[in-house]
Formats: C-alpha cells, structure tokens, sequence
C-alpha cells in the first residue's frame, strides 16, 4: 500500500507511503487519496484529519504512471481528489519535510494548518513540464502571495525553500526535523478538543468568499491542462524528462 490510513480517536491519519520514488503520486494514489478523504468526511467521529509524509512529502505526479494511464484520460481521478480536498468539510492539517514539488505544494493550499520542517522543498513545474497551474493554485497563490511572487515562482517554477514559503504565509509554523510528527500529533490532538460543530462552522465561513471562485478556476485549469497534454510542447517536456535530457522548446511558437 502506498496511501495508508489510521484512524485515532477523533484523528485521522493519511500517509503517503512511497519512499522510494519520493512519495510522487501515481493514479491509484489518487484513487486512495480522495476514498480517504471521503471516509474521514463522512466518519462523525473524525474530528480531524492529518496527511503525512516521510523523509519527502510528495515529489508531485509520477510522470510516467500518468503518461501509461493513458495522460488526458488519466485526469479524472486527479480532478476527483481536488475535488475532495477543496471541498473536505473539517481541519486539515499537513507536515511537510524534504520535495513538495508540484501537486506536493498546491494541495497545502487546501490545507488549514501546515507545518514544515528546514528541509522541505517547494517547486512548481508546471511551465517546465509544458503544462499549466492546478489545484486552483492559479487564483489562490495570488490571492496569498501577491501576483508578482505568484507570477514568478508559477512562471519560472524556480524552487523555494522552507523559510521562503513560511514568508510567503504557505506554511504556519517552521518545526525541527526530530520534533514534527509529535508537533503534528498536538496540533491535531488541540483541533479535536474544541467544539467541533464551531470547527466546522468557522472552516466553512473562511472557505465561503472564495468558494465558487475556486471551483470555477479548478475548472479552467484541467480545460487548459487537458489541451496542454496535447501540445508538441507537451510531449517534449515529458520525452526529455523520460529521457532525463534538457527540454528543447525552441522551434515552439
């Protein structure tokens, strides 16, 4: 298993388990992902959830899992795990350490509370890959950052580090390496404590501005991404990343 789940007490737990491709997310990863996000929203005893990794988040899609799935027909279980995670109705809390590339950083943005320790490492290829921003990342990082920050770490997908995203307000707290998983566990163990009808609630009323600008930008990010998948640009981004080469995009208009 490489998506796996625990529940205790009021709390959650979904951890990704792939350690030897640095926890990249390959198609039934995703089926996994969104089945436990049901679970712990449909469960009235969790109270929290808390999604983890290990020496490495997530190192974003696994390229190659997604390309044999058959690349634009593979995107609906992506869409159905965004889905779920835009739309996951309690706390949801993540610890970051080492790659958070890709979907490994824009699923934080659905997140309420983050935790990230001095190693972790954010990118966003998107560009790069000849694709375009997911996750509604493309209206919310803006709304976070600024559009020049956003423009720029989107555009150029020039990787950033711990600090630099706990400026940016991507991450809540900086925690020590030896210390994040039981700093994970507190945060959790605090959330459940309190009343969690209010909880809810107060998610719900933060959420509530942005929501249907985020469903509506999530849309035209898979409409822009499934023309991409098609692009000449594309297939060469994903060719020399196979072939571990040096995109050439210069006879690209």
């Amino acid at each position: 298993m490489t998506v796996l789940t625990e529940t205790k007490g009021p709390v959650f737990t979904i951890r990704l388990d792939r350690p030897e491709k640095k926890n990249a997310i390959s198609l039934a990863m995703y089926e996994a992902l969104t089945a436990a996000l049901k679970a712990a929203a449909e469960d009235p005893a969790v109270r929290v959830a808390v999604i983890r990794g290990g020496d490495d988040f997530s190192a974003g899609n696994d390229i190659a899992d997604f390309l044999a799935g058959g690349g634009e027909a593979g995107l609906t279980p992506i869409v159905d795990f965004l889905d779920a995670l835009s739309a996951f109705p309690k706390p949801l809390v993540a610890g970051v350490r080492g790659a958070a590339i890709g979907i490994g950083t824009t699923l934080l943005l659905h997140c309420d509370v983050v935790l990230a320790t001095p190693s972790a490492r954010f990118a966003l290829p998107f560009v790069q890959l000849g694709l375009v921003p997911e996750a509604a990342s493309s209206l919310l990082l803006p709304a976070a950052l600024g559009r020049l920050k956003a423009s720029w770490w989107l555009l150029t997908g020039e990787g950033f580090d711990a600090e630099a995203a706990r400026d940016a307000g991507l991450i809540t707290r900086l925690i020590a390496e030896t210390t994040l998983e039981m700093e994970l566990d507190a945060v959790a163990a605090r959330l459940a404590a309190l009343p969690p009808a209010a909880l809810r609630r107060t998610k719900a009323l933060l959420r509530e501005p942005q929501e249907a600008a985020v469903r509506e930008a999530m849309t035209r990010e898979v409409e822009a991404f499934a023309a991409q998948l098609k692009s000449a640009e594309a297939k060469e981004a994903f060719t020399a990343f196979l072939e571990k080469r040096k995109p050439d995009f210069s006879r690209f208009e």
